[in-house]
């Protein structure tokens, strides 16, 4: 029999129609509600420990709706869905900055610029062209030097009166613990031979004259701070603003602010009732020495103040255990290799261990300044003591180490046994002339041996987190994700790489940066991963990095920046 051409009628009461009718219906499938917009040609990396790449990822609103093949991400394509062919290229989450110090960072945007200056002449050829090109600025101000662009590892005021000799010039080292003026911003401060050092810090003088050289360390550079000319508060929003589109640019979409004071809080929670705060930010308060119940009742107040947003979140501390290894003030164990100092050391052990213990108490996360590996103890002495006196602390303890330049052996495990967070900037690491000729020099051969043993760290079941310090250095991630794959300069340099042992695949590397930073922050729940329902914070590469050579990794750059489910940056063609 055939039923090629044959019609088969079946007469059904109309009740027993209806209900047939109604369970196919129910037994349908309910189609998925369609994308906004979806990626599609990419190679997805979700960060989440698995190495496989995906086709394409969907997106609904701020959130990630899937991440998958063609097939299935085109499955939710509709005729209002917006597309992003990546042509071949990573996709990867957004970068979370765990280390930034946000506003000065944004303020030094429009100041002289002396990170890509390894010479002495390029610092010369920078600050006369600046100084020149802005006349009537009442100041010269910058950042950015390295020490090893000096004989002996520091410069003098001479060297920067020759530069501007008209009006006063201030340069703030690379790493923020040093000042460089010149004579005029010294008479501008009242600093003369007879002026006292700080108690937490340091006035470098002539050791034949006692004249200051115009090196300020540490807490001395406050003495030229005070009379600095200040932004006034619509520039500071104005920078803020300028910040957060440079951030977009290097696909940077959360940030971690280490260290702020009330009315820095204020122009950031401007900036967000604005809608101008495109950019998720994770603050901590500054903490400093002889901290009392009484200021911890005052941040606990601003915390309630300040209910935690999307945007804009607290419940984190910032303090200092001590300062930089190449102004010898970070404090170490056994003196420096070149100088009989063990360092500047910010507190002493058992006032940190009060401060540290009344924080967690009252569930703050803390953070702590820590270069040298007597800061580094103390930090972890600190936390274990704190851990003792509460048993029962008000909320998960994540706290963290910053920095973690020379380690101590004996102390790499102690971050997996205390669940401390090793939050590390890789550029830093970057083998240039000042980590080879004056910090590797001022520590000696065995203690540089173990120079930012982030791998370590990791190997030993430490978490860590990775940002970049801006404006210590450039926002840019690149950078960092060059050295801590290769532990080389850009241009290749040392052949062999600085301390080799602690590179690091590319995979682990972008999971840091992304999914170790969230959870450094508490947010490993809403960000850091691309899979279905986090936030839709995201980068597009302009190429597969994942396929590239390890030295060429940098020379990829972000195409697109997608914060909040929302196209926040495209690169030009």
């Amino acid at each position: 029999m055939s039923f090629a051409n044959s019609e088969i009628t079946v007469h059904l009461p109309l009740g027993r129609l209806l209900a047939v009718t109604l369970l196919a219906a129910a037994c349908r499938p309910t189609p998925a509600p369609l994308a906004d917009l979806v990626i599609v040609n990419a190679k997805v990396f979700q960060a989440d420990g698995s190495t496989r790449l995906a086709e394409g990822l969907a997106v609904r609103g701020n959130q990630i709706q899937a991440v998958g093949s063609r097939a299935e991400i085109n499955a939710l394509r509709g005729p209002d869905t917006k597309e992003i062919d990546a042509h071949g290229a990573a996709v990867t989450p957004g970068f979370n900055d765990a280390h930034v110090h946000f506003m000065s960072g944004s303020l030094s945007l429009n100041l002289v610029n002396l990170l890509d200056s390894e010479r002495f002449d390029q610092i010369q050829q920078k600050i006369k062209a600046f100084a020149a090109a802005n006349p009537h600025r009442p100041w010269i101000v910058g950042l950015g030097w390295f020490y090893g662009a000096f004989p002996g590892g520091l410069p003098t005021k001479e060297q920067l009166d020759q530069l501007v000799p008209d009006r006063p010039a201030a340069m703030d080292c690379y790493d923020g613990h040093t000042k460089w003026v010149n004579s005029k911003a010294l008479a501008a401060a009242g600093i003369t031979h007879n002026t006292p050092d700080p108690p937490d810090g340091v006035i470098v003088r002539d050791p034949k004259t006692g004249e200051p050289t115009g090196v300020l360390k540490e807490g001395a550079q406050a003495l030229v701070d005070k009379v600095l000319p200040q932004p006034t508060r619509e520039e500071k929003l104005a920078a803020l603003k300028q910040g957060v589109a440079e951030a977009h640019r290097l696909g940077v979409t959360s940030v971690q602010e280490a260290g702020l004071d009330p009315a820095e809080l204020e122009l950031f929670d401007a900036l967000r009732r604005s809608g101008d705060l495109r950019l998720r930010v994770y603050a901590a308060f500054n903490v400093r020495p002889g901290f009392t119940e009484n200021d911890a009742n005052r941040l606990d107040s601003l915390r309630r103040a300040y209910p935690d947003t999307p945007a804009l979140t607290l419940g984190a501390v910032k303090m200092y255990a001590d300062g930089v290894i190449e102004a010898h003030t970070a404090a170490v164990l056994t003196p420096y290799a070149n100088r009989q100092t063990n360092g500047l050391p910010v507190y002493q052990a058992a006032e940190m261990n009060r401060i540290v213990t009344l924080l967690d108490r009252r569930g703050w996360q803390i953070w702590i300044h820590a270069i040298g590996d007597a800061g580094i103890q103390m930090a972890l002495d600190a936390y274990q003591a704190a851990t003792a006196a509460n048993p029962a602390p008000a909320r998960p303890r994540r706290h963290r180490i910053e920095h973690i330049e020379a380690i101590s052996a004996a102390d790499i495990p102690r971050f997996n046994a205390l669940g401390v967070i090793a939050s590390m900037q890789p550029f830093h690491a970057s083998p240039n002339q000042n980590v080879l000729n004056v910090w590797a020099v001022n520590l000696g051969p065995e203690r540089a041996g173990r120079a930012w043993s982030w791998k370590s760290i990791n190997d030993a079941g430490g978490r860590l987190a990775f940002g970049t310090d801006w404006p210590v250095v450039g926002l840019d991630p690149r950078p960092g994700i060059h050295t801590a794959l290769t532990r080389q300069t850009a241009d290749g340099k040392p052949p062999e790489g600085f301390v080799p042992s602690q590179r690091v695949p590319l995979n682990a590397v972008i999971e840091t940066y992304t999914a170790g930073s969230a959870f450094a922050q508490f947010e490993e729940t809403r960000k850091g991963t691309l899979k279905a329902g986090m936030l839709a914070d995201l980068v597009v590469w302009t190429a597969d990095i994942f396929a590239l050579p390890v030295d060429r990794v940098k020379d990829a750059a972000v195409q697109t920046t997608i914060f909040d489910g929302q196209v926040v940056y495209t690169r030009a063609p």
